[in-house]
């Protein structure tokens, strides 16, 4: 039994060698993950083709009714809706400024469509899929259909939780490893050409160990546009794997507080070897420090372009939410790149409030596969008659019309706070304004 152990592992550790870790090393692959990716699509749609025929069948409802936002009307004014509610009530209109009781009925109404509609906290929140994924059942009314689905279901149990489970730990534990011993070798390497250029390839070769580890299949648009050295490049955030999906095509300076733990010993080999940005917790609330480290960072055009992510929190890559404006404050050439991950071969978005760490690690590393697409935008720069919110906003649209993204103007750190007075008292000065006047 002992030496059957030890042959199954000696040839587990070649094939891992042979087939994943030293193609990642070399950034070459064999085309074994992109032919997963097309047999699982096979089986998903005749698995949906046979739950379509099964609930049609019993007569049942299978998909939950989809409308893109519940409650559909036009753009008014709030000066012009509580004159409708005037004249359809007493027969008044605006003639005079001065408050009628039939003026609370707008604010009613307007709440009632806000929880009804909330286009904010959905964001926060998975996903829905229209079809089984064959992860849980995602259907809305999910029954019993066949025993054939649900055998196929128990096999890719025991697939992503005996087989493929601890081959991603194994992976995922080599590349951190080698991470973090290679990036300490070279940070005692004299600066030069030399230690850039080692720095740089053993970052690429563990972040590509890394994301076979997860099994992600990523394809990159328009890589001419890559973010260069000096600059900044911002992308939409829906996980923390964002940063290993973008540093296994390019060589980033990450920006950061500082942690403890594992997480702390990565950090620490990683700025021995490569100038990334971290920040004490003190540091982190004082936005002029932080703006005078990353501006003194771009101002080296010889240094790695940052990677910032300035929705600064996670969500569910339906939407990009306000960026904060510090990262447009600085002046330098920003590089947006836009993030779309593929729903059913696994939900990539961390949902922080519900999920710890490793939790969510171990929902990634148990889903079939993460698969996305990324496109390096053009180059944007601040234009003369830009403020540093304009700014934000701009590259902000460019990212979600690129990623398909709704773009929203809410601040993503409704994530975990209340809505800031200021969003109240703006309603309040709009009606008291139209009653009494400027």
């Amino acid at each position: 039994v002992v030496n059957l152990l030890g042959i199954s592992i000696t040839v587990l550790f070649t094939l891992l060698l042979v087939f994943i870790i030293v193609p990642a090393i070399f950034g070459v692959s064999f085309g074994i993950r992109k032919v997963y990716m097309k047999t699982l699509l096979k089986i998903f749609q005749w698995a949906t083709l046979r739950i379509e025929r099964g609930a049609k069948e019993k007569n049942h409802p299978l998909y939950k009714p989809y409308v893109n936002g519940i409650i559909a009307k036009e753009p008014t004014s709030l000066e012009e809706e509580i004159k409708e509610i005037r004249r359809s009530g007493s027969g008044k209109a605006l003639d005079t400024p001065e408050f009628e009781l039939s003026d609370i009925f707008y604010f009613c109404r307007k709440g009632i469509e806000t929880i009804m509609d909330d286009e904010v906290t959905k964001r926060f929140s998975a996903e829905e899929l229209e079809s089984w994924n064959l992860l849980s059942r995602t259907n809305y009314n999910f029954q019993y259909i066949s025993l054939r689905l649900t055998v196929l279901w128990g096999l890719g149990v025991l697939i992503r939780y005996c087989f493929l489970l601890p081959l991603r730990i194994a992976l995922a534990f080599t590349g951190i490893s080698l991470l973090v011993t290679g990036t300490t070798v070279v940070g005692y390497l004299p600066n030069g050409r030399c230690k850039e250029f080692l720095s740089k390839h053993v970052h690429l070769m563990c972040y590509r160990i890394c994301v076979r580890a997860l099994t992600a299949i990523i394809t990159y648009h328009d890589r001419e546009n890559r973010p260069r050295n000096g600059g900044i490049c911002v992308a939409n955030h829906t996980s923390p794997i964002d940063v290993i999906i973008l540093a296994s095509d390019g060589y980033y300076a990450m920006v950061g507080q500082i942690h403890g733990g594992l997480m702390g010993v990565i950090q620490r080999a990683m700025v021995k070897a490569c100038p990334h940005v971290w920040f004490e917790r003190s540091e982190v609330r004082d936005r002029h420090l932080v703006a005078k480290r990353l501006t003194e960072h771009v101002q080296d055009k010889s240094k790695l372009p940052i990677l910032i992510f300035p929705e600064g929190t996670c969500i569910n890559n339906t939407s990009v939410m306000m960026f904060k404006k510090g990262s447009f404050e600085i002046g330098a050439t920003v590089y947006p790149v836009a993030i779309k991950y593929d729903p059913q071969f696994g939900d990539a978005f961390w949902n922080s409030s519900k999920y710890g760490m490793v939790t969510y690690l171990l929902r990634m590393m148990t889903s079939w596969a993460i698969v996305c697409s990324v496109w390096y935008l053009p180059p944007m720069t601040r234009q003369p008659e830009e403020d540093a919110v304009q700014f934000a906003n701009r590259v902000k649209s460019a990212i979600a019309r690129q990623g398909g993204l709704v773009d929203l103007l809410w601040d993503g750190g409704l994530k975990r706070e209340k809505v800031k007075d200021t969003f109240k008292e703006e309603q309040q000065k709009l009606y008291s304004k139209m009653i009494v006047g400027n």
